[in-house]
């Protein structure tokens, strides 16, 4: 048991995973963040752009 588990503490193999895994995940965090940033700037937008339009077809 003790062989195996200084073995598994040598076994440097899964670490590249737990990298690339970790680099995914702030990606993905970053890229949700500027769709949520882009979606509330799109909406307000649009919201203007509605004003707009039935301010003008109103008259």
């Amino acid at each position: 048991m003790g062989k195996f588990l200084r073995n598994l503490g040598r076994d440097t193999r899964g670490a590249t995973a737990v990298e690339y895994g970790l680099i995914l995940a702030l990606i993905f965090l970053a890229m949700v963040g500027a769709i949520q940033s882009f979606g509330t700037t799109a909406t307000s937008m649009w919201s203007n752009i509605e004003t707009a339009v039935v301010a003008v077809t109103s008259v």
